[in-house]
């Protein structure tokens, strides 16, 4: 009987193997297409290297499946390959911004927000990364979302169900009780508490654990009160010494950079000190603050187009009066001191904190650094090359070069002369695939 079952079992094995020999001679097209790459020249008028800081001319760029494979003049066309004629654009890097919201909607801060669900965020995500997908963006860094909003986002992207840039999260921001980032909205009686809420030196390494289990990529914490938030203090530091050492020792222990929002004055110097990644924001920057940062590397993440934008669309938000009384105070100081610390030589890295500002017009920051003080050319660093070094991501973004993805964007003019031409993208190629191109 076992004889017969292996006679049975063998001729059954070879039966099958014949299917699939025979199967694969009506199928070869498929798997060929499977096996073999795309392959796709662009052919640039002008091509802004990042890493130099200069414009290159009449570059051919060759993109086999999602990687760049070589980047030169007058590259040999490879037979079928598809060509993207753009000699007549400026052609850069994909832009990243290390600071938005993807999950968040502009003017939603307020009791409004109370009745917006985690399932609600999450596809309010899904509309927005392709929003800012097309505005150029094609990395960004996502640093604040409720119910691991982001992480279903950044996941939902990777496996083709939308589109979207590639994602670093965070998971929820890592708060004290009552903090910029808890909710103080409602009243003792409910009893509630943000996400991210942990007060102590154990309490926020368990945190940190607990949001990298759920899928953060990166860390971010409140080292001092803000905006947005009701009953905090932008000029007061919120987390202890201890307690950021804390937070930022156990992110890097499990391989996680960290970025804190911080305002005040004490609290960016606690955080730099303790060795965080990045500076959010920055506001009250003194000088002690920027040679600090300059010693320890830190870069910053100053978001500071919402400045302007405010000034001219605050009303249309009908933002609450708490977050009016603070804007009109925190404006002025920012100006200030972020143009010092670029003067000043900090590193920088595009953010935008897109969410509490409209989505879609990440390359204002561009503008706004420029009149911050930095050149066109430091501001298309920091949103290229700088990015990518603060995201740990070099290998792979911020700068058009072999072995990095085919991150690629397309504008009609120099933004070398004028910068505001990055503020309307033309072409969007992301991995190898185009999402917008109208030359």
């Amino acid at each position: 009987m076992k004889t017969l079952f292996k006679h049975v079992y063998r001729a059954g094995v070879l039966y099958l193997a014949l299917v699939f020999c025979l199967a694969g001679h009506s199928i070869p097209a498929a798997a060929q297409d499977a096996a073999v790459p795309a392959v796709t020249i662009i052919h640039a008028g002008k091509l802004f290297d990042a890493h130099a800081g200069r414009m290159l001319e009449n570059q051919d760029i060759l993109v086999r499946g999602e990687r760049i494979v070589q980047v030169g003049p007058n590259l040999a066309i490879p037979a079928g390959a598809h060509e993207i004629d753009l000699r007549k654009a400026t052609v850069l890097p994909g832009f990243i911004d290390v600071h938005t919201h993807l999950t968040s909607k502009a003017g939603a801060a307020g009791y409004d927000s109370l009745g917006v669900s985690i399932p609600r965020h999450a596809l309010s995500g899904a509309k927005n990364a392709r929003i800012t997908l097309l505005a150029g963006f094609t990395t960004v860094r996502d640093v604040g979302a409720e119910g691991f909003a982001d992480v279903a986002l950044r996941d939902a992207i990777i496996d083709g169900d939308v589109i979207g840039p590639r994602m670093q999260v965070s998971g929820p921001i890592i708060s004290i009780t009552g903090g910029h980032g808890d909710s103080n909205l409602l009243p003792f009686e409910f009893h509630f508490s943000a996400q991210g809420v942990a007060d102590g030196v154990p309490a926020v390494m368990a945190k940190v654990r607990e949001n990298i289990k759920y899928g953060a990529d990166v860390i971010k914490f409140t080292a001092s009160g803000g905006t947005m938030s009701r009953g905090d203090n932008p000029l007061l530091e919120q987390y202890s010494p201890e307690e950021m050492q804390a937070i930022i020792a156990e992110s890097h222990r499990l391989g996680r950079k960290v970025a804190t929002h911080a305002h005040s004055t004490i609290a960016i110097k606690d955080a730099v000190r303790a060795g965080v990644d990045s500076i959010e924001h920055g506001i009250y920057l003194d000088e002690e603050g920027i040679q600090l940062m300059k010693q320890h590397g830190t870069y910053f993440s100053a978001t500071t187009f919402p400045l302007f934008w405010y000034e001219k669309n605050e009303d249309s938000l009908h933002l609450p009066p708490w977050v009016i009384e603070k804007v009109a105070i925190i404006i002025p100081a920012a100006k200030v001191n972020v143009a010092r610390a670029y003067r000043e030589g900090v590193k920088v890295a595009l953010g935008t904190d897109a969410g509490v500002y409209p989505h879609g017009l990440n390359a204002g920051e561009f503008w706004s650094m420029v009149q911050l003080g930095l050149t066109p050319v430091q501001s298309l660093q920091a949103g290229t090359v700088n990015a990518a070094d603060l995201m740990g991501w070099s290998d792979r973004i911020g700068a058009i070069e072999t072995g990095k993805y085919a991150d690629i964007v397309a504008v009609n003019g120099d933004p070398l002369s004028d910068i505001t031409v990055l503020q309307h993208i033309d072409f969007v190629m992301k991995g190898g695939v185009v999402y917008k191109g109208t030359f």
